[in-house]
This record gives C-alpha cells, structure tokens and sequence, in this order.
C-alpha cells in the first residue's frame, strides 16, 4: 500500500504541472516549491539549531502559533521553520515574523522528505491540527525526531480507522505525543493502541483570547459605526448574502452592517453590492467619500482586517453555513462576546456544536429564523447580555492548551 501512495504521489505531482499551465492557484502551488531546497541551504546551516512546524493552509497556521510563539520564546537560539501546504497559507503569511524560514512543503516523496530533513535538521517537530504525510514521518521516525500532533483531531472517516489504513496507522508510531482537542479523539486514537494521548484542548482558544490584549482600533470603522447597533457579517458566501440582503434592506435605519465576503473577487464584490437598497460604501472606496457616518452597509474588499473589525459588532453572523464544508471562524467574534448567528451546516467543528447547545451561537435555517433572532438581539437587552456573555465565557473556560502542551515539550529539549 506505501508503494501505492508513492506512486499517486509521484503521478500527482506530474499532473500538477500541466493543471498549473491553466489555475493561478496551482502555478503559484507549484512554483513556490522550486526553490525551497536553495533556501533552506541558503538559511540554516549545519550547526544551526532548528524546529519545525507545518500547516496545512492559513487556518491551521493561525491555530499553532500560539504554540510557535511559545517554542521561539523559550528557546531563542534555536531557528524557526515553518512550512505550508497550501498557497492560501502560505501566500498570506510567507512573510510573518515569528518563523525564521517559512517555505511550501515539498510533496511528500521519498526523496524529498530525505532531503528536506536533511537541511532542515528538526530537533522537534510539529504537525497542526491534521496533515500525515507519510514519508516526512518515517523519515522523522528513523531519525529519533521528537514529533507532536498539536490540537489534533480524530474522527470515524479518517483512513486510520478503515480496514485498509494498515500503513496511515503505522505511520502513526513517528509522534512523541497526540495533543488532542477532545475526549472523542482520545478515545478513538486510543482503539488503535496508542496512549501517547493527551486532551489539550484546541490552542486557537489561546490565539483569540490574545486578541484582546491587542489594539483592535480601525479608526474608520469607528467613523462608519457612529455609535450605533452593528451587525459584522463575516466570511460570506453568495447563499449566506442572498438570506441577508433582504434583512439589511429592510432594517431600520439606525442598524449598521459590515460585510467582510470571504471572496472578494470583483464580480462577486458587485453581484452582493447590487443586492442591496440601502447606502453602501466599499472599503476600496472609502478615501472617496466625506463622511462615512452617512453609509448603512460597508463592504470590506480586502482581507486581513475582520479580526478588529468583529470588535465593534453588536451580533455577528458567520458564514459558510450553507454550503460545505461549513462555516468559517466563530471563535473570533465569540472572544468579543458577540452573540452569533450561523447556518445549518456546522457539525464538523467542534467549537461551533460547544457554542451552539451552551446558547452563545444560533444556528438558523432559513431568513425568518434569520429575521427573528437579530431582531430579539437588537431590543431584547436581557437576551442580549445572555448570550454575549456565553460566548465570552467560552473562549475564557477553554484556554490553556498552549501551556498543557508546553509543559510536556519542555521536558524534551
């Protein structure tokens, strides 16, 4: 079966040169891993000290880091290698300041994984969430590397659990340590034999507490909210808009509405503006205007500023409900303490399933559910705080992962 895996490895990686030839997101797949080798020769050298960290994309990035910034804090002498799979990691955050070296991941051959280890030369190693590659962790098995899954997470459909996964599984044997978010993913790595099994808890519950210790001031969004009730609706897709544009259109008048699409392609930025019969302002738009106070709605065509953004809203409504694989992010507002509103589709993420059955989050269904609940958060004062203090409580009950899974690190080096 490994040869098998090698061999689709090897075909894929084939065809992702000539699908690159036509997707701006393959090429950049692609091309960003020409070079990592002369980098890595380039920025560490033998005697250099290092660890190593991967993310999948941007979303698991953001959830370890917590754990970075706490490894490079402890041990300062010792280089910090990040690598991503994906361009929409990788692209975003290539250039952060906590890593050292940040590069893509080669694809997972033998030969690469032989040659990455060599230069990279981890003393420990870190997967974030998922992402088994299974020649990086034979090779980081033969060689004695300390390996940790940090906020790990275990479910029935993964390959370790089906009855041809015999070599997932074995792969398995190269982590020193499975940091897990739940009892549920203890439990089902712990049928395979494994007790290396600790329940940390999810370390972006650590990320976002750390944002309020952070300035969250946007000078125009302060502008644009003038002291009223705002609505943020975060990472939207086109079925979550066509449910909200009817409520914004039809709201009174002294309710804002920010809308940070999380696509903002040009013609999809248009086709949601279109739908809208009040005032708007784009982002892109707004050293145009004298005033933005007089705007109802402002739509954010850029990226990097719905963090801040979340803590001027009254309620929030995050997207990706109603489509798969799910909804975005919800632990970000929930640390301001803003009440949440969600699509259907949330089964698949933990917290949300937390958050929703303790009352915080408000999963809806259709726009009169939709119509019903933003319309109680916005006169019912007592719901209100009921619900805003759930969710801030969530984020405060549940920190601590960082710090469980440092103690244990610690003893390593």
């Amino acid at each position: 079966m490994l040869f098998l895996y090698n061999l689709v490895i090897s075909i894929a990686g084939f065809f992702l040169k000539i699908v690159a030839l036509f997707s701006p997101k393959i090429k950049l797949f692609v091309e960003g891993r020409k070079n990592v080798f002369s980098i890595l020769e380039e920025k560490i050298q033998p005697e250099d000290k290092t660890i190593w960290f991967h993310s999948a994309s941007l979303g698991e990035y953001e959830q370890g880091l917590p754990v970075i910034e706490k490894i490079k804090e402890k041990y300062p002498s010792h280089k910090i290698i990040v690598t991503f799979f994906s361009p929409s990691g990788y692209e975003v955050r290539k250039n952060n300041t906590v890593a050292d070296v940040t590069v893509y991941l080669p694809l997972d051959t033998k030969s690469n994984a032989k040659r990455f280890l060599k230069l990279a030369h981890p003393e420990l190693a870190f997967f974030i969430k998922y992402e088994f590659w299974l020649n990086y962790l034979k090779e980081l098995e033969k060689s004695k590397t300390p390996t940790y899954l940090i906020s790990g997470i275990f479910r029935d459909n993964q390959m370790f659990f089906k009855w041809y996964g015999g070599f997932y599984r074995k792969a398995l044997k190269a982590f020193t340590y499975f940091f897990v978010q739940n009892e549920k993913s203890k439990e089902k790595i712990e049928t395979l034999g494994f007790q290396n099994v600790i329940v940390s808890g999810d370390t972006r519950f650590d990320r976002v507490a750390a944002i309020l210790e952070r300035d969250n001031t946007v000078a125009f969004i302060e502008k644009f909210k003038n002291n009223g009730p705002t609505i943020v609706i975060g990472s939207s897709w086109p079925k979550d808009e066509a449910l909200l544009a009817n409520y914004i259109n039809q709201a009174s008048d002294n309710v804002k509405f920010i809308i940070a699409p999380h696509n903002i392609k040009e013609d999809q930025i248009s086709s949601l503006k279109s739908q809208i019969t009040k005032s708007a302002v784009l982002f892109s738009e707004k050293e145009q205007v004298s005033d933005l106070a007089n705007y109802s709605v402002f739509i954010i065509d850029t990226i990097g500023l719905l963090t801040k953004i979340y803590s001027y809203g009254t309620i929030a409504y995050v997207g990706g409900g109603f489509g798969n694989p799910g909804i975005h992010n919800i632990l970000e507002p929930a640390t301001f303490g803003i009440p949440i509103l969600i699509g259907p589709n949330y089964s698949n993420f933990a917290e949300a399933v937390s958050l929703v059955k303790l009352g915080g989050c408000i999963s809806i269904s259709n726009e009169t559910e939709l119509k019903s609940h933003f319309d109680r958060l916005l006169t019912d004062e007592v719901f209100f705080k009921e619900k805003s203090k759930i969710c801030s409580d969530f984020i405060q009950d549940n920190k601590g992962a960082t710090n469980c899974i440092m103690k244990i690190v610690s003893e390593t080096i």
